[in-house]
């Protein structure tokens, strides 16, 4: 049965993500502001949560509708079959978004839902289902825009980004969604090496060797909401999980990170080898001033401090630095930086090809490429 999907993702993956949907086989795919609308069955849905790199979360539509009133949100909220996903043991959550003059506080149409499907299953069975804000089965999220309102569930569960490989937790590490849509955007393809200079906790590098052995992301997740639902298909999901797997490959691509900090050098080394991929991803420790190229056509991808935790005079050093290095140890490389700090890029010296405008969780980023060339020829000029 063909179903309607929302895939959630980050400001500015949104191509990205209609890229990965349409090489995933979904239809009707269609870019929205953070999110992706497409079509599929149950197992499109599966797939996607298992095997999409850009996704935040994927939502179920069950129903799409007009009202007038609260009264007209509850009686069309309790005409949708709940029980083809729950009964009336199944634990379960309402998250409302509401935007609409019907309603004077956005929590109250919440509470409107609620009932309507409590008062589903009290009719049909004599018993309500329980509500569990933290840690319900079925999560339902509700969004009313002035008059139209839409009813779906969250597949997920909890978020896509947490991958289930960290072993390490660093200080404010890379979002692994944005980390993979960085790649992405990159152009990178694991055809050529890549190096991350300030690694951190190794997020990058870690989404990279996913990317470069075709590991499908879910991979290393010990749950997806849909598990909970009562049509959940166990062999379906098996069989979504085994095709994935299968198209895992062995990769010769070099991949390095470095940082100065000898503790991030450890985290990043823990997770790497959590997600099994020590084989292709080497880490030191080194100041960004030491690095050299390791090929005359790789990628340098990174996510520079932005300011926290350095005084002014040191983060402006550190970016003078960086366009330092590059400028004359990565000739005929590429080079993304992603940081909040947009002041700091001109400490850089580079014109960028290409900026993209992306959000690590609430902070405004750029993105910017760099071609890097002998010298300072008249393409950094310009």
């Amino acid at each position: 049965m063909k179903m309607k999907f929302v895939a959630k993702t980050l400001y500015g993956l949104e191509n990205v993500l209609v890229a990965e949907m349409k090489a995933l086989g979904a239809s009707d795919v269609k870019s929205a502001n953070r999110a992706v609308l497409f079509s599929g069955n149950k197992e499109m849905m599966y797939k996607v949560n298992y095997c999409a790199r850009t996704a935040l979360s994927v939502l179920m539509t069950v129903a799409d509708f007009g009202i007038r009133s609260k009264e007209d949100l509850y009686k069309k909220t309790i005409e949708i079959a709940w029980s083809e996903f729950m009964d009336y043991n199944t634990t379960f959550a309402v998250v409302p978004v509401v935007n609409s003059k019907l309603f004077s506080h956005t929590g109250y149409p919440g509470l409107v839902v609620k009932d309507a499907v409590a008062d589903y299953f009290r009719k049909t069975t004599g018993k309500r289902p329980s509500v569990d804000t933290s840690d319900p089965a079925l999560v339902i999220n509700l969004h009313i825009s002035n008059e139209r309102v839409n009813i779906s569930l969250d597949s997920s569960g909890i978020p896509l980004f947490k991958r289930g490989y960290r072993a390490e937790q660093g200080i404010a590490p890379l979002n692994e969604v944005l980390a993979a849509g960085i790649l992405m955007l990159s152009g990178w393809n694991a055809s050529v090496s890549l190096l991350d200079p300030m690694c951190g906790s190794g997020t990058i590098l870690i989404e990279a060797g996913l990317m470069a052995k075709m590991i499908p992301p879910g991979k290393f997740r010990h749950f997806f909401g849909f598990t909970r639902w009562t049509d959940y298909d166990e062999n379906l999901f098996n069989k979504v999980r085994q095709e994935s797997e299968r198209k895992i490959i062995k990769s010769c691509v070099r991949i390095s990170g470095s940082d100065i900090s000898e503790l991030a050098v450890r985290q990043s080394a823990a997770n790497i080898d959590s997600a099994g991929l020590s084989d292709i991803i080497s880490v030191e420790v080194s100041d960004i001033k030491d690095i050299k190229s390791i090929d005359n056509d790789g990628y340098v991808i990174f996510n520079p401090p932005y300011g926290e935790r350095l005084i002014p005079e040191d983060i402006h050093k550190l970016y003078s630095d960086i366009g330092s290095t590059l400028k004359h140890n990565f000739a005929g490389n590429k080079a993304w930086i992603i940081t909040s700090g947009k002041e700091y890029l001109n400490d850089i010296g580079l014109k960028p090809k290409v900026k993209h405008v992306l959000f690590n969780g609430a902070l405004e980023c750029v993105l910017a490429g760099y071609e890097l060339y002998e010298g300072t020829k008249k393409h950094d000029k310009n």
